[in-house]
């Protein structure tokens, strides 16, 4: 697994299309992301430090598992079928083991900006998907 950090999110009006741009942590690639736009709304709010008065879905789901006593360890962007992404959030809990959830890139990168927790690409996605400027 290669690691990966978020560069910079970009909008194209034209296109109505909103795209995450992860970077290798370690390396000069980028894999563009589109997503939609509740998830850029949410991740650019945890970017921006605004703390909403309610919790929003990706707040009430890390708390939740917060609550369950289990920790997001790391999200793994590990596979990528008829150019769709796919993800696990890899949870852990009291040294149970892994716990491995199903979940889209865009809800994982949210939920990974709020716990803290990296963000990891398998290199045989990286290599099909990774370009080396954006």
């Amino acid at each position: 697994m290669i690691e990966l950090v978020l560069s910079k999110i970009k909008i194209d009006e034209n296109r109505s299309e909103q795209v995450i741009v992860l970077k290798e942590r370690e390396g000069s690639r980028y894999l563009p992301v589109v997503i939609g736009i509740s998830e850029v709304n949410a991740i650019k709010l945890k970017l921006s430090g605004i703390e909403p008065p309610r919790p929003l879905t990706h707040d009430l789901l890390l708390k939740s598992i917060e609550e369950l006593g289990a920790r997001l360890k790391a999200i793994h962007i590990d596979r990528l079928e008829n150019n769709t992404f796919h993800a696990k959030l890899i949870l852990v809990r009291n040294g149970s083991g892994e716990i491995k959830v199903d979940a889209r890139p865009s809800d994982s990168v949210a939920l990974a900006l709020r716990a803290g927790s990296p963000i990891y690409v398998a290199k045989e996605v990286m290599d099909e998907a990774g370009v080396n400027e954006f």
